[in-house]
This record gives C-alpha cells, sequence and structure tokens, in this order.
C-alpha cells in the first residue's frame, strides 16, 4: 500500500527541480544563443590587465562557465591570449572551477529534491554508487562527446557527488579537450598549421574513447539493474 501522505512532498520536491532546470535552461539561451555577454570585449579587459592576465582570465572564466557560456569558446580565447601551452593550463584551472561551483550550486538547489524523488532506499543504493564509481563518472562524462559540461556538473551536484571528485574528475577528464579547443583558438589564424592538426587528432581519439566508454557505462548500468530488481515470485 502506498503511502498518499508522501505525495505532497513528492510534487513538491519535483516542482522545485523542475525551477531549476527551467532557470539553467534561460541561462543556456540567453547566454549561448541570444549572447548577452560579449566573449570579445570581456577577453579584450582581461587582456589590459597584464601579467596578471592568466589568472583573471581563469577565474573570469570559471564564473561564466558556471552561467552556461560554451566552454569552447572560453576556451579558444584563452589560446588566442596566452597560446597553446600557457593556454592549455588557464583553460583547465577555469574548467575546474566551472564544475566545483556548478556542482556546490546544484548541490545546494537540487540535492534534497533529488533524494526526495528517489526515496531513501534508492538514494541509500545512489550514494553508495557514488562512493565507489563518483570520480570515473565525472571522468567519463568529460570524454563522451557533445556532452555540457556545465549541465552535468549541476546534475552531478544533485545527485550528491562530492566537491573533490567533481575537481578531481574534471581535472583529469578536461585535459584533452582543454587543449582541443585551446590549440585551436591559438592556430585560428592558419588553421592548416601542425598544432591544428594535432588538436583535431586528440579530438577525433577522445570522442571514440567517449563514445565507447558511454556505451559500456551504459551496457553495465543496464546488468546491475538487472541483478538488483529482479522480477519478484510469488
Amino acid at each position: 500500500m502506498t503511502d498518499d501522505s508522501s505525495q505532497p512532498s513528492r510534487w513538491r520536491h519535483g516542482a522545485r527541480l523542475a525551477l531549476c532546470i527551467v532557470f539553467l535552461l534561460g541561462m543556456f539561451y540567453l547566454v549561448a544563443v541570444v549572447r548577452v555577454i560579449d566573449i570579445e570585449r570581456v577577453r579584450d579587459m582581461i587582456a589590459a590587465t597584464g601579467p596578471a592576465a592568466p589568472l583573471v582570465y581563469a577565474l573570469v572564466s570559471a564564473l561564466l562557465g558556471a552561467i552556461l557560456v560554451p566552454g569552447p569558446i572560453l576556451a579558444a580565447g584563452s589560446g588566442l591570449l596566452f597560446g597553446p601551452l600557457v593556454g592549455t593550463f588557464v583553460t583547465l584551472g577555469a574548467t575546474v572551477g566551472t564544475a566545483t561551483i556548478s556542482s556546490f550550486l546544484g548541490r545546494r538547489a537540487g540535492r534534497e529534491s533529488a533524494r526526495g524523488l528517489l526515496g531513501a532506499k534508492r538514494a541509500e543504493r545512489l550514494d553508495a554508487q557514488i562512493e565507489r564509481r563518483g570520480l570515473w563518472a565525472v571522468v567519463g562524462q568529460r570524454f563522451i562527446p557533445g556532452a555540457p559540461d556545465a549541465l552535468s556538473s549541476y546534475l552531478f551536484g544533485a545527485l550528491g557527488v562530492p566537491l573533490w571528485q567533481m575537481a578531481t574528475g574534471a581535472f583529469i577528464g578536461s585535459a584533452p579537450r582543454a587543449f582541443v579547443y585551446t590549440a585551436l583558438g591559438a592556430s585560428i589564424g592558419d588553421l592548416s598549421a601542425p598544432l591544428a592538426y594535432t588538436a583535431i587528432t586528440v579530438w577525433c581519439i577522445t570522442a571514440i574513447l567517449g563514445a565507447f566508454a558511454a556505451h559500456h557505462s551504459y551496457r553495465n548500468w543496464r546488468r546491475r539493474g538487472k541483478e538488483v530488481d529482479p522480477v519478484a515470485k510469488p
């Protein structure tokens, strides 16, 4: 017999999560489609800060990434300003910052509601899975082609992935793409340069590995689901 008293609570949790999703989609529309933030202007302002520009760019990019400014645009700007070597480290620092900020906000805004919708037993099973595999779930997500990093970080935060796993996973998993987009930005004037070809090659390898890992993880998840929830017999 189901407990009807839990229904209002579940509706409340669902409405809260829906509100968070609508807010994030609205932010994505404003910054990625309407482009209310002029990235070129921001880049020029940061370049004027002189020797502190790499650190300032990393901090500003981390904040912009958390409000869903597309990471490849920020990474390309880093390559254009600082070159492929320094720019890659700047991009990687910004990426880790975005992952940490987004995960923290997702945890504060959606963690309680996510647990309320899942229920106590499912939430406990999810916590156990995160404890064992949360870090590598973050790493794997960074390899999946087209998976939005900031939105995924908000989701990971709502599901309870610890901040240290987010930061470490983002650092490990984002390194290849940080180099790719930064190198392409650094060679924007000559995309036929060896650096551009190297970046494209790394991107292709990363995409193939990511697609394979996603397929493998999905099959494992299906298999574990069948083991945990066998068909009950009378």
